[in-house]
């Protein structure tokens, strides 16, 4: 099962946790994302070209579940506006063992800080600026080529 969403509205983990645990396996991973308040952020807004985000989010969850046999890949990402401490992302795998989920859940959350094509814009006391890629991200995505 890969489940893939893109949308403005808060995600509930609880039903996502539910989800992969329907699932059946021995272990599941999750990451999920707060919108941080770095440097005094008001609000983050995530932009996103409808359509080719999901196909990307989904081509990557493909990637997951071949390289470790997953049996569940759940990722719901947020768009839109966002205040510090709201959830943004949620990555959800699932798989025989730990390990494999694991692995891959911390895969899909490197390779989606580059590779997935979302747009941020943070704002500060009314001021708003465009966020350039992370070198830290780049090189986390980069071990697993």
């Amino acid at each position: 099962m890969i489940r893939v969403l893109v949308q403005t509205e808060p995600f509930d983990l609880s039903a996502e946790m539910m989800r992969l645990e329907a699932e059946g396996t021995g272990g599941i991973a999750t990451f999920t994302g707060l919108v941080r308040a770095d440097d005094g952020v008001d609000v983050l807004e995530l932009e996103h070209y409808p359509g080719v985000t999901e196909r990307a989010l989904t081509d990557l969850a493909q990637e997951a579940t071949a390289r470790w046999s997953l049996t569940a890949v759940s990722i719901v990402h947020r768009v839109g506006p966002m205040r510090p401490g709201e959830r943004i992302v949620f990555v959800g795998t699932a798989a025989a063992h730990r390990a494999a989920a694991l692995e891959a859940c911390a895969y899909l959350i490197d390779r989606l800080k580059t590779d997935a094509p979302f747009w941020k814009r943070e704002s500060r006391g009314g001021q708003a600026r465009w966020v350039e890629q992370r070198t830290g991200d780049v090189d986390a995505a980069a071990r697993w080529r």
